[in-house]
C-alpha cells in the first residue's frame, strides 16, 4: 500500500476526489413556454437493466436546475449522446452554465433540434446526437408524483432516498426508457455485427474537477479482445433444460448450441427460448405430444427463435 495516499472524500468526490470517466448527454426537456431546453449531464447511467417490465436510466441533478424543474412539471426527457467534437463540446459547457432561463441560452444555440414523433409535449432531440434515449420519469416509485417544481432555493425535508428530490439541493429521477433512436450507421453496426470502424466517436467526460475548467477526452479507435469462452457440458444443459418446465423438452442436438453460454445466464436463455416458443408456435413435438400440450424444442426450432430474436433486435 505504499504507493498510495488517503485522499479526503468531499462534496462532489466523482469529481474532486478521483478520476471518474463519464458520458457527455445533452438533455433535453420542455421549459414552461413549451420551449425546448438543453442541459449537459454526466452523471447519468443505466439503471433496471434486466427482469423489470422496463428498462430505465438513473439521473443525477441539482434541483433547482432547469433541467430538474422541467421533468418535475412535465415528466418527458430526452438523453441526446453528442459525438466528439471540440465545437460541441465547448457549446456544452456554454449550455451549462447555472442560474440561465431556457430562451436566453437557447437563442444561439448550435445544435439543430428536431421535433420527436411520439406526441405533444414531448422535448425536441439533439439532430447532430449519435443516439438518442427517449424517457418518461416514474414518479410512481417512492410517491415521488408528491415532489412539486418551484423551490429555487433548496427543498425541506422529507427527501427521498432515490427518486426524485433527494436532499435540499439535489435530486434522482428513475427514468423509464421509451424507445431509442439511433443514427443509420451505428444502428447497422449493432445489428449487424459490431466493428471498431463501427463505432460512435464517443467523448469521455470528467467533470468539473479544478474551478475553472471541464475536462473531457477525445475519441480513439477501440480495440477488441477475445471472450476466451469455455465451452459448457452438454449433461449440464440438459440438466438445466429438464428443469424448466415438465411440458417442454429440449433435444440433445438443440443443447448442444447452448454449450457456450456461460452458466450463470443459461436458465434465463432457457426461458426465453421457450417464450419464443410459444408465442410464435414454433415446436417440433409430435403430434401426441402436442395433445398433450408439449413444446418439443430441436435445433431447427432453436435455430427459428435465434432468427426471431433477430427481427426482433432490428
Amino acid at each position: 500500500m505504499n504507493d498510495f495516499k488517503d485522499l479526503r472524500i468531499v462534496d462532489n468526490f466523482y469529481q474532486t476526489s478521483s478520476f471518474f470517466p463519464m458520458p457527455t448527454i445533452l438533455i433535453s426537456t420542455v421549459s414552461e413556454n413549451g420551449q425546448t431546453n438543453l442541459g449537459p449531464y454526466s452523471l447519468c447511467f443505466p439503471y433496471y437493466i434486466a427482469g423489470k417490465s422496463y428498462y430505465a436510466m438513473i439521473l443525477e441533478v441539482r434541483n433547482s436546475s432547469n433541467t430538474a424543474q422541467n421533468i418535475l412539471r412535465t415528466k418527458k426527457v430526452s438523453l441526446n449522446f453528442i459525438p466528439d467534437k471540440k465545437k460541441y463540446f465547448k457549446e456544452a459547457v456554454r449550455l451549462g452554465f447555472p442560474g440561465i432561463k431556457t430562451e436566453e441560452k437557447m437563442k444561439d444555440c448550435l445544435f439543430t433540434l428536431e421535433q420527436s414523433d411520439l406526441g405533444e409535449g414531448r422535448p425536441k432531440i439533439v439532430q447532430e446526437a449519435f443516439q438518442v434515449f427517449e424517457c418518461t420519469w416514474d414518479d410512481s416509485l417512492e410517491d415521488a408524483y408528491l415532489d412539486q417544481p418551484g423551490c429555487l432555493e433548496g427543498y425541506e425535508p422529507p427527501y427521498r432516498n432515490f427518486n426524485g428530490i433527494t436532499s435540499k439541493f439535489g435530486a434522482h429521477f428513475i427514468l423509464k426508457i421509451d424507445r431509442i433512436l439511433m443514427k443509420d450507421k451505428y444502428y447497422n453496426t449493432i445489428i449487424n455485427g459490431v466493428k471498431a470502424s463501427g463505432y460512435p466517436p464517443v467523448p469521455v467526460d470528467y467533470g468539473y474537477r479544478d474551478s475553472t475548467h471541464f475536462w473531457c477526452s477525445r475519441f480513439k479507435k477501440p480495440f477488441k479482445e477475445k471472450i476466451q469462452a469455455k465451452d459448457g457440458d452438454i449433461q449440464s444443459v440438459k440438466y438445466c433444460a429438464t428443469r424448466l418446465d415438465p411440458l417442454v423438452r429440449f433435444t440433445d442436438d438443440a443443447c448442444e448450441k447452448f454449450v457456450k453460454i456461460p452458466r450463470v445466464f443459461l436458465k434465463a436463455a432457457l426461458v426465453q427460448m421457450v417464450e419464443i416458443a410459444r408465442a410464435e408456435d414454433i415446436n417440433a413435438a409430435s403430434p401426441e405430444e402436442k395433445a398433450k400440450g408439449m413444446i418439443v424444442i430441436d435445433a431447427k426450432c432453436a435455430d427459428k427463435i435465434n432468427d426471431k430474436r433477430r427481427q426482433e433486435k432490428k
